[in-house]
């Protein structure tokens, strides 16, 4: 199994010289489902076009095809992170304070690992010795260890709704590359989280 820090290490740069930020990566999957799926977004919109998907996705299949970080057949998907987005860094947390989550803890705060309620804030500002200040709906007002986080995502509300806004819906449906190399199908299925998919 490849590893992914290796593989972050990778995609990071390739996200970059884009002007992307770099939300996610992660490898789900076996055999024929192998998924290499890759989240990034733009700094400004925290989202991504269909275009976006595509120029980033052929980027990382230039570089996986020289270096080969992957034994396993895989296929690669890129995309916006979506309106319910992953919450994976620090300033995630702080940019989209006041908006409702899920969290899961690994080691737990109070015997507890799973926490739906508001983010309020973060303290601190290493990895290591972050909190993130949270109003959970059970126990009210916790402080979640940013470094226990296994998991974290936005939940789907009006106020998220009303505060995110595609960039683009034409197109978003279907969205087929003839790529000469590889002779590859990609397309996006999502209406509101451009993406693009290819097989390796």
């Amino acid at each position: 199994m490849a590893d992914l820090n290796e593989l972050t290490a990778l995609i990071e740069p390739q996200a970059k010289a884009l002007g992307f930020d770099l939300v996610r990566v992660i490898l789900f999957g076996s055999g024929e489902e192998r998924t290499l799926q890759v989240m990034a977004e733009r700094p400004d919109t925290r989202q991504l076009t269909i275009d976006d998907c595509a120029a980033l996705s052929r980027r990382i299949s230039d570089l996986f095809d020289e270096v080969d970080p992957i034994e396993e057949a895989y296929r690669l998907e890129v995309s916006s992170p979506g309106i319910d987005r992953p919450l994976t860094r620090l300033s995630d947390f702080a940019d989209w304070a006041e908006h409702e989550a899920k969290v899961m803890l690994g080691e737990g705060v109070d015997g507890r690992k799973s926490f739906n309620g508001t983010i309020e804030g973060v303290e601190g500002e290493g990895v290591e010795s972050a909190f993130i200040r949270f109003y959970d709906r059970k126990a009210g007002q916790v402080a979640l260890p940013f470094d226990d986080i296994v998991s974290a995502k936005l939940l789907l509300t009006d106020r998220l709704i009303a505060s995110t806004r595609p960039l683009e819906a034409d197109g978003v449906d279907e969205f087929d590359t003839d790529d000469t190399d590889t002779d590859d199908l990609a397309d996006a299925s999502e209406s509101t989280t451009p993406s693009h998919q290819q097989e390796d």
